[in-house]
Protein backbone atom coordinates (compact mmCIF):
# COMPACT_ATOMS: atom_id res chain seq x y z
CA UNK A 1 0.00 0.00 0.00
CA UNK A 2 2.96 2.37 0.07
CA UNK A 3 2.56 3.54 -3.67
CA UNK A 4 -0.56 4.41 -3.29
CA UNK A 5 -0.48 6.41 0.04
CA UNK A 6 2.65 8.17 -1.79
CA UNK A 7 0.14 8.98 -4.74
CA UNK A 8 -2.62 10.17 -2.05
CA UNK A 9 0.41 12.80 -0.54
CA UNK A 10 0.79 13.90 -3.83
CA UNK A 11 -2.56 14.35 -4.71
CA UNK A 12 -3.52 16.16 -1.88
CA UNK A 13 -0.70 18.67 -1.97
CA UNK A 14 -1.18 19.59 -5.60
CA UNK A 15 -4.44 20.32 -5.20
CA UNK A 16 -3.89 22.51 -1.94
CA UNK A 17 -1.02 24.36 -3.78
CA UNK A 18 -3.39 25.39 -6.14
CA UNK A 19 -6.64 26.66 -4.38
CA UNK A 20 -6.99 30.00 -5.13
CA UNK A 21 -7.37 31.53 -1.66
CA UNK A 22 -4.49 33.39 -1.13
CA UNK A 23 -3.76 33.86 -4.99
CA UNK A 24 -7.26 35.27 -4.76
CA UNK A 25 -6.33 37.59 -1.54
CA UNK A 26 -3.21 38.55 -3.41
CA UNK A 27 -5.12 39.97 -6.59
CA UNK A 28 -7.14 41.85 -3.93
CA UNK A 29 -5.44 43.32 -1.07
CA UNK A 30 -3.71 46.28 -2.74
CA UNK A 31 -6.47 46.92 -5.36
CA UNK A 32 -8.17 50.11 -5.37
CA UNK A 33 -11.79 50.61 -6.03
CA UNK A 34 -12.28 54.04 -5.72
CA UNK A 35 -15.84 55.43 -4.30
CA UNK A 36 -18.04 53.28 -6.88
CA UNK A 37 -19.96 50.00 -5.72
CA UNK A 38 -17.98 46.97 -6.29
CA UNK A 39 -20.07 44.09 -7.38
CA UNK A 40 -19.26 40.09 -7.42
CA UNK A 41 -19.60 37.81 -9.74
CA UNK A 42 -17.91 34.43 -9.60
CA UNK A 43 -18.41 31.53 -12.10
CA UNK A 44 -16.91 27.96 -12.84
CA UNK A 45 -16.09 24.91 -10.76
CA UNK A 46 -13.95 27.01 -8.00
CA UNK A 47 -16.81 30.06 -7.43
CA UNK A 48 -17.37 29.62 -4.09
CA UNK A 49 -13.73 29.23 -2.70
CA UNK A 50 -12.96 32.31 -5.27
CA UNK A 51 -15.83 34.16 -3.71
CA UNK A 52 -15.33 32.66 -0.38
CA UNK A 53 -11.47 34.29 -0.44
CA UNK A 54 -12.51 37.54 -2.10
CA UNK A 55 -15.02 38.46 0.95
CA UNK A 56 -12.62 37.29 3.25
CA UNK A 57 -10.38 40.21 1.74
CA UNK A 58 -12.76 42.63 1.19
CA UNK A 59 -15.90 42.26 3.40
CA UNK A 60 -18.68 44.86 3.31
CA UNK A 61 -16.13 47.02 0.06
CA UNK A 62 -18.46 44.13 -1.40
CA UNK A 63 -21.98 45.70 -2.08
CA UNK A 64 -23.98 42.51 -3.78
CA UNK A 65 -22.54 39.34 -5.19
CA UNK A 66 -23.43 35.95 -6.81
CA UNK A 67 -22.12 32.78 -7.46
CA UNK A 68 -22.33 30.30 -10.00
CA UNK A 69 -21.16 27.29 -10.01
CA UNK A 70 -21.43 23.44 -10.63
CA UNK A 71 -24.25 21.11 -8.30
CA UNK A 72 -22.85 20.25 -4.98
CA UNK A 73 -20.22 23.05 -4.90
CA UNK A 74 -21.39 25.37 -2.93
CA UNK A 75 -19.97 25.21 0.53
CA UNK A 76 -22.06 27.12 2.78
CA UNK A 77 -23.90 30.76 2.79
CA UNK A 78 -20.82 33.88 1.96
CA UNK A 79 -22.61 37.20 3.30
CA UNK A 80 -25.68 37.76 1.16
CA UNK A 81 -24.37 36.42 -2.33
CA UNK A 82 -27.06 34.55 -4.33
CA UNK A 83 -25.64 30.86 -4.96
CA UNK A 84 -26.52 29.18 -8.20
CA UNK A 85 -25.59 25.50 -8.72
CA UNK A 86 -25.81 24.46 -12.28
CA UNK A 87 -25.00 22.18 -15.21
CA UNK A 88 -21.63 21.10 -16.50
CA UNK A 89 -20.72 19.92 -18.92
CA UNK A 90 -23.64 20.71 -20.38
CA UNK A 91 -25.10 23.75 -19.76
CA UNK A 92 -29.16 23.81 -18.31
CA UNK A 93 -31.81 25.96 -17.42
CA UNK A 94 -30.13 26.87 -13.86
CA UNK A 95 -26.91 28.18 -15.96
CA UNK A 96 -29.44 30.02 -17.71
CA UNK A 97 -31.36 31.31 -15.21
CA UNK A 98 -28.00 32.38 -12.73
CA UNK A 99 -26.53 34.24 -15.94
CA UNK A 100 -29.62 36.13 -16.13
CA UNK A 101 -29.15 37.08 -12.42
CA UNK A 102 -25.96 37.96 -13.06
CA UNK A 103 -26.47 40.09 -16.22
CA UNK A 104 -29.37 41.79 -13.78
CA UNK A 105 -26.76 42.53 -10.89
CA UNK A 106 -24.55 44.39 -13.08
CA UNK A 107 -27.65 46.35 -15.37
CA UNK A 108 -27.32 49.62 -14.84
CA UNK A 109 -24.01 50.38 -13.50
CA UNK A 110 -21.72 53.57 -13.66
CA UNK A 111 -18.64 54.44 -14.77
CA UNK A 112 -17.24 54.90 -11.22
CA UNK A 113 -18.18 51.07 -10.50
CA UNK A 114 -16.53 47.53 -10.76
CA UNK A 115 -17.45 44.27 -11.43
CA UNK A 116 -15.70 41.92 -9.33
CA UNK A 117 -15.46 39.44 -11.72
CA UNK A 118 -14.17 35.69 -10.51
CA UNK A 119 -13.52 33.14 -13.31
CA UNK A 120 -12.44 29.39 -13.07
CA UNK A 121 -13.08 26.18 -15.71
CA UNK A 122 -16.36 25.35 -16.21
CA UNK A 123 -17.54 28.34 -16.50
CA UNK A 124 -18.37 27.85 -20.12
CA UNK A 125 -21.06 25.35 -19.51
CA UNK A 126 -22.26 26.90 -16.01
CA UNK A 127 -22.29 30.85 -17.75
CA UNK A 128 -24.58 31.07 -20.28
CA UNK A 129 -26.95 32.78 -21.93
CA UNK A 130 -27.74 31.16 -25.70
CA UNK A 131 -28.57 33.00 -28.66
CA UNK A 132 -30.19 29.83 -29.71
CA UNK A 133 -32.61 27.43 -27.96
CA UNK A 134 -30.82 25.74 -25.44
CA UNK A 135 -31.74 22.38 -26.20
CA UNK A 136 -29.60 22.78 -29.11
CA UNK A 137 -27.02 24.24 -27.05
CA UNK A 138 -26.81 21.57 -25.09
CA UNK A 139 -27.15 19.04 -28.40
CA UNK A 140 -24.07 20.33 -29.99
CA UNK A 141 -21.96 20.35 -26.51
CA UNK A 142 -22.93 16.77 -25.75
CA UNK A 143 -21.48 16.22 -29.57
CA UNK A 144 -18.55 17.93 -29.24
CA UNK A 145 -18.02 15.88 -26.53
CA UNK A 146 -18.63 12.68 -28.01
CA UNK A 147 -15.95 13.81 -30.48
CA UNK A 148 -13.23 14.72 -28.96
CA UNK A 149 -13.26 18.02 -29.51
CA UNK A 150 -10.63 19.51 -27.14
CA UNK A 151 -11.53 22.67 -24.76
CA UNK A 152 -10.23 25.18 -27.63
CA UNK A 153 -12.54 24.27 -30.34
CA UNK A 154 -15.25 23.93 -28.60
CA UNK A 155 -15.24 27.15 -26.89
CA UNK A 156 -14.47 28.65 -30.15
CA UNK A 157 -18.33 27.49 -31.06
CA UNK A 158 -19.52 28.19 -27.94
CA UNK A 159 -18.72 31.45 -28.25
CA UNK A 160 -20.42 32.39 -31.15
CA UNK A 161 -23.68 31.12 -29.62
CA UNK A 162 -23.92 32.95 -26.73
CA UNK A 163 -24.97 36.24 -25.23
CA UNK A 164 -22.28 36.83 -22.62
CA UNK A 165 -19.23 34.62 -23.85
CA UNK A 166 -16.53 36.10 -26.36
CA UNK A 167 -16.54 39.57 -24.43
CA UNK A 168 -20.11 40.18 -24.72
CA UNK A 169 -20.33 40.21 -20.58
CA UNK A 170 -17.76 42.70 -19.77
CA UNK A 171 -19.45 44.80 -22.91
CA UNK A 172 -22.45 44.06 -21.01
CA UNK A 173 -20.65 45.59 -17.55
CA UNK A 174 -19.78 48.58 -19.22
CA UNK A 175 -19.69 51.26 -18.92
CA UNK A 176 -18.43 50.25 -15.25
CA UNK A 177 -14.97 49.13 -14.74
CA UNK A 178 -14.16 44.75 -14.77
CA UNK A 179 -11.16 43.49 -12.99
CA UNK A 180 -10.85 39.83 -13.89
CA UNK A 181 -9.41 37.17 -11.59
CA UNK A 182 -8.84 34.34 -13.61
CA UNK A 183 -8.09 30.90 -12.25
CA UNK A 184 -6.68 28.77 -15.68
CA UNK A 185 -7.55 25.27 -16.64
CA UNK A 186 -6.33 25.70 -20.34
CA UNK A 187 -2.97 25.18 -21.58
CA UNK A 188 -1.23 28.03 -21.93
CA UNK A 189 -3.47 30.01 -19.87
CA UNK A 190 -5.23 31.59 -23.44
CA UNK A 191 -7.90 34.29 -21.61
CA UNK A 192 -10.14 34.57 -24.04
CA UNK A 193 -10.41 30.77 -24.04
CA UNK A 194 -10.88 30.29 -20.72
CA UNK A 195 -14.78 29.66 -19.38
CA UNK A 196 -15.18 31.37 -22.88
CA UNK A 197 -13.38 34.18 -22.12
CA UNK A 198 -16.65 36.28 -21.24
CA UNK A 199 -14.53 39.57 -20.18
CA UNK A 200 -11.77 38.88 -22.82
CA UNK A 201 -10.83 40.23 -26.33
CA UNK A 202 -11.75 37.03 -28.80
CA UNK A 203 -8.52 35.57 -30.56
CA UNK A 204 -10.63 33.42 -33.18
CA UNK A 205 -12.34 34.01 -35.90
CA UNK A 206 -15.45 33.05 -38.13
CA UNK A 207 -13.51 31.00 -40.07
CA UNK A 208 -12.11 29.05 -37.26
CA UNK A 209 -15.71 28.40 -36.02
CA UNK A 210 -16.39 27.18 -39.46
CA UNK A 211 -13.28 24.60 -39.65
CA UNK A 212 -14.43 23.08 -36.68
CA UNK A 213 -18.14 22.46 -37.53
CA UNK A 214 -17.06 20.71 -40.72
CA UNK A 215 -14.77 18.83 -39.19
CA UNK A 216 -17.20 17.12 -36.73
CA UNK A 217 -19.54 17.19 -39.30
CA UNK A 218 -22.29 19.16 -37.02
CA UNK A 219 -25.77 19.81 -38.05
CA UNK A 220 -27.09 23.55 -37.38
CA UNK A 221 -30.32 25.54 -37.56
CA UNK A 222 -30.26 28.42 -39.60
CA UNK A 223 -30.20 30.78 -36.46
CA UNK A 224 -26.77 28.99 -35.38
CA UNK A 225 -25.31 28.72 -38.33
CA UNK A 226 -26.16 32.99 -38.79
CA UNK A 227 -24.77 33.39 -35.01
CA UNK A 228 -21.50 31.53 -36.38
CA UNK A 229 -21.00 34.16 -39.15
CA UNK A 230 -20.59 36.82 -36.70
CA UNK A 231 -17.17 38.23 -35.51
CA UNK A 232 -17.25 38.64 -31.39
CA UNK A 233 -15.49 41.75 -30.00
CA UNK A 234 -11.96 42.15 -30.64
CA UNK A 235 -11.50 44.95 -28.31
CA UNK A 236 -12.71 45.71 -25.00
CA UNK A 237 -11.86 48.84 -22.91
CA UNK A 238 -13.22 48.41 -19.63
CA UNK A 239 -11.52 45.06 -18.57
CA UNK A 240 -8.40 44.79 -16.28
CA UNK A 241 -6.98 41.35 -16.00
CA UNK A 242 -4.90 39.18 -13.42
CA UNK A 243 -4.24 35.20 -13.66
CA UNK A 244 -3.73 33.67 -10.26
CA UNK A 245 -3.40 29.86 -10.91
CA UNK A 246 -2.71 27.16 -13.71
CA UNK A 247 -1.71 23.79 -14.27
CA UNK A 248 2.11 24.87 -14.03
CA UNK A 249 1.77 25.40 -10.49
CA UNK A 250 0.22 21.90 -9.86
CA UNK A 251 3.06 19.84 -11.32
CA UNK A 252 5.31 22.29 -9.97
CA UNK A 253 4.03 20.77 -6.30
CA UNK A 254 3.55 17.57 -7.59
CA UNK A 255 7.37 17.26 -8.23
CA UNK A 256 7.88 18.89 -4.65
CA UNK A 257 6.01 16.22 -3.03
CA UNK A 258 7.18 13.12 -4.90
CA UNK A 259 10.97 14.74 -4.00
CA UNK A 260 10.07 15.20 -0.59
CA UNK A 261 9.04 11.29 -0.56
CA UNK A 262 12.31 9.73 -2.34
CA UNK A 263 11.20 9.88 -5.47
CA UNK A 264 13.54 11.74 -7.90
CA UNK A 265 11.06 13.83 -9.75
CA UNK A 266 11.16 14.00 -13.57
CA UNK A 267 8.53 16.95 -15.17
CA UNK A 268 7.27 15.55 -18.84
CA UNK A 269 5.20 18.15 -19.54
CA UNK A 270 2.49 20.62 -18.41
CA UNK A 271 1.17 20.91 -22.08
CA UNK A 272 -0.27 16.95 -22.07
CA UNK A 273 -2.92 17.07 -24.82
CA UNK A 274 -3.72 13.74 -26.82
CA UNK A 275 -6.00 11.03 -26.24
CA UNK A 276 -6.32 9.72 -22.69
CA UNK A 277 -5.57 6.04 -23.51
CA UNK A 278 -2.63 7.02 -25.70
CA UNK A 279 -0.91 9.07 -22.59
CA UNK A 280 -2.24 5.86 -20.41
CA UNK A 281 0.30 3.86 -22.92
CA UNK A 282 2.86 5.78 -23.17
CA UNK A 283 3.72 6.43 -19.06
CA UNK A 284 3.28 2.87 -19.46
CA UNK A 285 6.23 2.75 -21.79
CA UNK A 286 8.19 4.74 -19.80
CA UNK A 287 8.06 2.44 -16.95
CA UNK A 288 9.08 -0.25 -18.72
CA UNK A 289 12.13 1.98 -19.72
CA UNK A 290 13.10 2.28 -16.35
CA UNK A 291 12.53 -0.77 -14.52
CA UNK A 292 16.24 -0.82 -13.85
CA UNK A 293 16.22 2.13 -11.96
CA UNK A 294 18.48 2.09 -9.05
CA UNK A 295 16.63 5.09 -7.05
CA UNK A 296 12.98 5.77 -6.86
CA UNK A 297 11.29 7.86 -10.10
CA UNK A 298 8.47 10.14 -10.40
CA UNK A 299 7.58 11.00 -13.92
CA UNK A 300 4.80 13.83 -13.80
CA UNK A 301 2.28 15.15 -16.72
CA UNK A 302 0.36 18.01 -16.51
CA UNK A 303 -2.70 19.55 -18.93
CA UNK A 304 -5.96 17.97 -19.89
CA UNK A 305 -6.34 14.28 -22.59
CA UNK A 306 -9.72 13.74 -24.55
CA UNK A 307 -11.86 11.12 -25.00
CA UNK A 308 -13.66 9.97 -28.12
CA UNK A 309 -16.59 7.49 -27.58
CA UNK A 310 -16.72 4.55 -29.01
CA UNK A 311 -18.56 3.10 -26.08
CA UNK A 312 -21.48 3.55 -23.56
CA UNK A 313 -19.49 3.17 -20.30
CA UNK A 314 -19.16 5.60 -17.70
CA UNK A 315 -15.92 7.65 -16.42
CA UNK A 316 -13.61 10.05 -17.42
CA UNK A 317 -10.53 11.19 -19.35
CA UNK A 318 -8.28 10.63 -15.81
CA UNK A 319 -9.43 7.07 -15.17
CA UNK A 320 -9.12 6.09 -18.59
CA UNK A 321 -5.73 7.38 -18.97
CA UNK A 322 -5.04 5.06 -15.52
CA UNK A 323 -6.67 1.93 -16.61
CA UNK A 324 -4.88 2.33 -20.32
CA UNK A 325 -2.02 2.60 -18.23
CA UNK A 326 -2.53 0.18 -15.46
CA UNK A 327 -2.28 -2.42 -18.66
CA UNK A 328 0.63 -1.39 -20.10
CA UNK A 329 2.26 -1.84 -16.35
CA UNK A 330 0.83 -5.03 -15.52
CA UNK A 331 3.25 -7.38 -13.76
CA UNK A 332 5.92 -4.71 -12.79
CA UNK A 333 7.69 -4.09 -10.07
CA UNK A 334 6.59 -1.31 -7.36
CA UNK A 335 5.40 0.35 -10.09
CA UNK A 336 2.41 2.66 -10.58
CA UNK A 337 0.19 4.90 -12.30
CA UNK A 338 -2.49 7.70 -11.58
CA UNK A 339 -4.22 10.56 -12.82
CA UNK A 340 -6.64 13.33 -11.47
CA UNK A 341 -8.50 16.30 -11.83
CA UNK A 342 -7.79 19.02 -9.83
CA UNK A 343 -11.37 20.07 -9.43
CA UNK A 344 -11.90 16.78 -8.13
CA UNK A 345 -14.76 15.76 -10.66
CA UNK A 346 -13.43 13.07 -13.62
CA UNK A 347 -15.83 12.92 -16.30
CA UNK A 348 -19.95 12.03 -15.38
CA UNK A 349 -18.68 10.66 -12.11
CA UNK A 350 -17.76 11.11 -8.45
CA UNK A 351 -14.32 10.06 -9.04
CA UNK A 352 -11.83 12.74 -9.51
CA UNK A 353 -9.72 10.39 -11.74
CA UNK A 354 -7.91 6.70 -11.26
CA UNK A 355 -4.98 4.75 -9.55
CA UNK A 356 -3.77 1.59 -11.14
CA UNK A 357 -0.25 -0.38 -9.93
CA UNK A 358 1.59 -3.61 -11.89
CA UNK A 359 -0.71 -5.68 -9.63
CA UNK A 360 -3.97 -4.26 -10.22
CA UNK A 361 -4.59 -6.34 -13.17
CA UNK A 362 -4.50 -9.93 -12.54
CA UNK A 363 -4.82 -12.46 -15.32
CA UNK A 364 -8.38 -13.49 -14.43
CA UNK A 365 -9.10 -9.75 -14.79
CA UNK A 366 -6.98 -8.73 -18.26
CA UNK A 367 -9.74 -9.73 -20.85
CA UNK A 368 -12.23 -7.64 -18.61
CA UNK A 369 -9.74 -4.44 -18.31
CA UNK A 370 -9.06 -4.26 -21.76
CA UNK A 371 -13.09 -4.62 -22.74
CA UNK A 372 -13.81 -1.69 -19.80
CA UNK A 373 -10.60 0.12 -21.53
CA UNK A 374 -12.44 -0.18 -25.30
CA UNK A 375 -16.13 0.71 -23.96
CA UNK A 376 -15.24 3.81 -22.31
CA UNK A 377 -15.89 2.38 -19.00
CA UNK A 378 -13.29 2.53 -16.97
CA UNK A 379 -15.00 3.42 -13.62
CA UNK A 380 -16.65 0.19 -12.60
CA UNK A 381 -13.63 -1.68 -12.89
CA UNK A 382 -11.63 0.26 -11.02
CA UNK A 383 -14.52 0.43 -8.52
CA UNK A 384 -14.11 -3.38 -8.38
CA UNK A 385 -10.04 -3.18 -8.23
CA UNK A 386 -9.86 -0.13 -5.79
CA UNK A 387 -8.59 2.41 -8.11
CA UNK A 388 -11.36 5.16 -7.94
CA UNK A 389 -9.50 8.34 -6.58
CA UNK A 390 -12.53 10.21 -4.52
CA UNK A 391 -11.32 14.06 -3.12
CA UNK A 392 -15.18 15.29 -3.92
CA UNK A 393 -14.81 18.81 -4.96
CA UNK A 394 -11.39 20.61 -4.08
CA UNK A 395 -12.69 24.17 -4.92
CA UNK A 396 -10.01 24.80 -7.38
CA UNK A 397 -10.06 24.16 -11.64
CA UNK A 398 -6.21 23.76 -13.20
CA UNK A 399 -6.59 20.87 -15.53
CA UNK A 400 -5.28 17.42 -14.07
CA UNK A 401 -2.10 15.96 -13.47
CA UNK A 402 -0.58 11.90 -14.22
CA UNK A 403 2.01 10.74 -12.36
CA UNK A 404 4.33 7.55 -13.17
CA UNK A 405 5.76 6.32 -9.89
CA UNK A 406 8.27 3.94 -9.91
CA UNK A 407 9.43 2.63 -6.14
CA UNK A 408 12.99 1.47 -5.09
CA UNK A 409 14.29 1.20 -1.46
Amino acid sequence: MSLRKDAEQIIRRSIDAVLPDVAVADALSDKDFGSGRVVLVSVGKAAWQMARAAYDTLGNRIDAGIVITKYDHVKGRIADFEMVEAGHPVPDENSFAGTEKALSLVNGLGVDDTVLFLLSGGGSALFEKPRIAGEELGALTEALLASGADIVEMNTIRKRLSAVKGGRFALACAPAKVYAVVLSDIIGDPLDMIASGPAYPDSSTCEDAKRIVEKYQLSLSKEARRCLEEETPKALSNVETVINGSVRQLVAAAGETAKEWGYEPVLLTDCLSCEASEAGSFLGAIAKTHQDAASSLAFIAGGETVVHLKGNGKGGRNQELALAGGLAIRGLKDTAIFSVGSDGTDGPTDAAGGYMDGESISDALLAKAQKALSDNNAYPFLKETGGLIKTGPTGTNVNDVAVLLIKRQ
